[in-house]
């Protein structure tokens, strides 16, 4: 029932009444409600499941004014809604008394769309680009940095090691971590597809295959969690963001893009020679490296907001 026991690469669609089912038999005892803030930072509320039946039904009410880009204390009471495809275990959580997460949408009270969710603009977006008979796949490589903790537990900037690009043990401190976090992924439906060393002292890359952008989306932001906590149960400290150490390369969050034209294959076979076909293919991604560089300092503002 739960996200471990998804085909790779599947995304499972489940129904209220099962997930309701699922968390009476499976002993779980919290339901995370996740959510992003404008700047992708994951934030969330735990419910228990009696609760979970007015959750699917009305939503769960959160107060905003904290969080950032979703208003003020005079507009802050916003619902969440989970959306059940997401439903996964939390391995690093106890076997007794389990806790499960969902991502939600949200909304005001009166159920209208809350315009700072960026979740519900990705499917939007995507929603879009279908209807023009365009379809995106997004590929994932996602870097970070392990640096050591004080004696206090405090983060430091004193790398966890100093290999290089694709370096192994002993050299390569990181490889245990490494494997701790594709293990865990497994455990929630998320299948990396490679792992290695990066060019920096203590720096790491985890790849993905490519996948629908809003499952791309959501495995990214599960990946940033899931290797916080596991690098934390380590002792260490990851870093994600733009230029951990001066001296050093920067992390990249690297986003392979597969733009794909409905019909593509009919206008080839009926209507076009070569030439004229890939004229055509080539008008798609124009427009869409077009538009992508029109809103690059948008995009900016948020894959590398601050420091951190």
């Amino acid at each position: 029932m739960c996200a471990y026991r998804r085909k790779k690469g599947e995304k499972m669609r489940y129904s209220k009444e099962e997930i309701i089912q699922y968390i009476a038999e499976e002993d779980v005892k919290f339901i995370r409600m996740a959510f992003c803030d404008i700047y992708g930072r994951q934030k969330n509320i735990s419910i228990m499941p009696q609760e979970l039946g007015r959750a699917f039904e009305y939503g769960i009410a959160i107060d905003a004014s904290a969080i950032a880009g979703f208003g003020n204390v005079h507009h802050s009471d916003l619902l969440l809604h989970p959306d059940t495809s997401t439903l996964s275990i939390l391995p690093w959580r106890p076997e007794h008394g389990r806790v499960v997460r969902m991502f939600c949408s949200v909304s005001r009270p009166d159920n209208t769309p809350f315009e700072a969710d960026t979740r519900a603009g990705l499917i939007r977006a995507v929603e879009e680009a279908k209807r023009e008979g365009v379809t995106f796949s997004f590929g994932t490589e996602l870097e970070f940095y392990l640096f050591k903790r004080d004696e206090n537990g405090e983060p430091t900037k004193i790398p966890y090691d100093n290999a290089g690009y694709m370096d192994i043990a002993p050299e390569d401190k990181g490889e245990n971590v490494r494997r701790e976090i594709c293990l865990t992924l497994e455990k929630m439906g998320i299948t990396p597809e490679s792992s290695h060393h990066e060019d920096g002292p203590g720096q790491n890359e985890i790849d993905f295959r490519y996948s629908d952008p809003i499952t791309a989306a959501d495995n990214a932001i599960t990946f940033r969690s899931v290797v916080n906590t596991i690098a934390a149960r380590n002792g260490l400290y990851a870093d994600f963001s733009p230029k951990p150490l001066e001296d050093q390369p920067g992390n990249g969050m690297h986003i392979n893009i597969s733009v794909k034209k409905s019909g593509a294959a009919d206008v080839m076979n009926k209507t076009y020679l070569w030439g004229d076909l890939n004229e055509v293919i080539n008008g798609v991604v124009q427009q869409f490296m077009t538009k992508t560089i029109t809103v690059d300092k948008a995009i900016e503002t948020i894959t590398a907001a601050a420091t951190k």
